[in-house]
């Protein structure tokens, strides 16, 4: 009876001790709170705290490199790779075994004792699948980093326009604002010799309405370069109040026809973007074989032992197998391989259209080029006429209507001939980030390409 009596306790005892020693390896919750008082930096240096000097003028590399370190949405996004390997890490663990029991206690009968059952088991099917989805789980946790690296391309890219466009729309200000106050001064004059009576309403009116047109010009491209002032501010993590200071010049490198169509060739396997769908399409193949192992029935294998209220002692083997009349796992089999063609097809598109868009790119360039050429000695020719016709006026040898004229005609050239330059700026950066020039090489593996 005494051996009978210290069964519940030594059970007990060995229970208490199991659930400590799991208790001991468990995480701990700790909360996280949100920050309320987030806000954009109010000055420049405060983007780039670990440099020993911020320059005076900013170029467009600086600008790209500030973007990359304090793109409020790249911040956020860089948290996608911390939840990649968190997934890949719990996709790794491998299933835990079960164990069961049960006590009798002996109320009343022939018995002289409780009756004690245990045992211990491990679902097979779980280890079966467990190599699949750890590739799986690797697989895309190599696409997000992927995906990652293709934002901060696109980040670089979209703040090298944003200067582009900024630095470009600032030298046309001078030329219409040079051309406007070219007109302010004739109206001027024209008003003071309204006022003496040399002149007529005739002479100053057309004066009058080319002076406010070009006003009306420079005024509207203030109001878009302000608007961009703001909108690179903010894409910095920068007050959109703040001054960034930029400089004149802008440093992009010259792109090579030829190297950029040999680069094409390669594009499936380096453009970060093009592999991560690779990426992603390996993992789900290895989903897809996930399933079709899974098809097979849930078998669990273990040991269990105990005894009856008679003390007649057991010990063997256990089993446990579905029968697999109804579901044999063929609806997650058909959403696996339903996923895995659309993942298929959805690369195909993409990289087809990105060749597309590439080649397109570098056909306007190639144009672009060509009507930059052409316009050349054009805007030479107008800037040579607009120099004789202003001495040919200050000595009364023109009229002034013609002279306006001439004027209006340079500065609408030189106006067309910067738009033309700062597009074929913009098709190069968009051609560059595109085509991954530049850019860290992100390849696929020997093995993976082959798949």
């Amino acid at each position: 009876m005494l051996r009978t009596a210290n069964i519940p306790r030594y059970a007990t005892r060995a229970a208490t001790a199991l659930i400590f020693s799991v208790l001991a390896g468990c995480a701990t919750y700790a909360p996280l709170p949100l920050n309320k008082a987030a806000a954009l930096k109010d000055r420049v240096v405060q983007l780039n705290p670990g440099a020993p000097f911020m320059p005076p003028a900013l170029g467009i590399e600086e600008v790209a490199l500030l973007a990359l370190r304090n793109n409020p949405d790249l911040v956020a996004a860089r948290a996608q790779a911390g939840l990649a390997q968190a997934q890949m890490f719990n996709a790794g663990i491998a299933p835990n075994p079960s164990v069961n029991g049960s006590y009798g206690f002996l109320l009343s009968g022939p018995g002289t004792m409780g009756a004690l059952a245990a045992g211990l088991s491990q679902d097979l099917k779980s280890l079966v699948t467990l190599s699949s989805r750890r590739t799986a789980a690797g697989h895309a946790a190599r696409a997000v980093d992927a995906r990652l690296l293709w934002q901060e391309w696109q980040t670089v890219a979209k703040a090298r326009l944003l200067t582009v466009d900024l630095i470009e729309g600032e030298r046309l200000r001078r030329i219409i604002d040079e051309h406007v106050t070219q007109l302010q001064d004739l109206l001027a004059r024209n008003h003071d010799a309204l006022a003496r009576g040399d002149t007529t309403l005739t002479v100053l009116i057309p004066d009058l309405n080319a002076a406010a047109s070009a006003r009306t010009q420079l005024d509207d491209l203030q109001r878009q370069q302000q608007t961009r002032r703001r909108a690179l501010n903010v894409f910095l993590g920068l007050s959109p109040l703040a001054t960034l200071p930029l400089g004149d010049s802008l440093d992009l490198p010259v792109v090579d026809v030829a190297a950029m169509e040999q680069i094409l060739t390669t594009l499936a396997d380096r453009r970060p973007d093009l592999v991560a769908l690779q990426l992603g399409y390996q993992s789900q193949e290895e989903k897809v074989r996930g399933a079709i192992l899974a098809q097979f029935p849930m078998l669990s294998l273990g040991l269990g032992g105990g005894h009856d209220t008679s003390d007649v002692r057991t010990l063997g083997p256990q089993i446990t197998i579905d029968l697999p009349f109804f579901n044999r796992n063929q609806g997650n089999i058909a959403v696996e391989t339903a996923t895995r063609q659309q993942l298929h097809d959805e690369f195909t598109a993409r990289l087809t259209t990105a060749k597309a868009e590439i080649q397109s790119l570098l056909a306007d360039m190639a144009l672009l080029h060509n009507q930059l050429a052409a316009k050349q000695p054009q805007l030479a020719e107008l800037e040579q006429t607009a120099a004789r016709a202003q001495s040919a006026y200050g000595a009364r040898n023109l009229d002034e209507r013609t002279y306006v004229d001439v004027l209006s005609a340079r500065s609408s050239k030189q106006q067309e001939f910067l738009v033309i330059e700062q597009t074929l700026l913009e098709q190069q950066i968009a051609v560059t980030t595109l085509i991954g020039a530049g850019m860290p090489p992100v390849t696929m593996s020997a093995q993976e390409t082959k798949r």
